[in-house]
């Protein structure tokens, strides 16, 4: 079911988290504390909205100077194609040299207020969100080109120590697969 981000406010302050990466690394926020900004993607491996992005998405982040991380938070055990082995291959596929942390109690995902795959959180320098919202207008089957104009646009401000672009529209995909509490 294709779900909108929860668009939370901006100038939050940015979650802590300590996540490990597919190769077994712990990955903080503060590691990041000293630089341009982070972007935080919520992401998985069996979404059609991520599979449709995920190229350009690398591409974009290469490009952009900014730090990126993604983190998958879905329940692995009634979506396989999300366990670290399909997050692995899905990341050599789309060409991703950022880190892709694993959520697997979901508690990053719960106090980001991530809602959906992908799902994505610019910080600026100062660790405050100054990006919530699209990648680009393109989603399966809209016959739009994947650009990733309006994540390149704010990755751009940020970098610049300016501000993200406005409105932010949203983004969306696959709901986040909470397990049951």
């Amino acid at each position: 079911m294709a779900l909108e981000s929860l668009m939370v406010p901006l100038g939050t302050r940015a979650p802590e988290f300590a996540l490990r990466d597919l190769d077994g690394r712990t990955h903080r926020l503060s590691d990041y504390a000293n630089g341009p900004g982070l972007l935080v993607v919520f992401a998985c491996n069996h979404c059609p909205y991520v599979k449709h992005i995920e190229n350009e998405l690398g591409a974009v982040i290469a490009d952009s100077g900014v730090p990126a991380v993604a983190i998958c938070t879905n329940d692995a055990d009634a979506y396989p194609d999300d366990k670290p082995e399909g997050l692995r291959a899905q990341a050599e596929r789309a060409g991703w040299t950022f880190p892709y942390l694993i959520d697997e109690t979901q508690s990053v995902g719960r106090v980001f207020g991530a809602a959906c795959t992908p799902d994505f959180f610019l910080y600026d320098a100062r660790l405050l969100l100054a990006y919530r919202g699209a990648f680009d207008e393109s989603t399966p089957g809209n016959g739009k080109p994947v650009t990733g104009s309006e994540l390149r646009a704010a990755l751009a401000a940020v970098r610049a120590g300016k501000p993200a672009p406005e409105p932010q529209r949203p983004s969306m995909g696959c709901s986040i697969k909470w397990r049951a509490v």
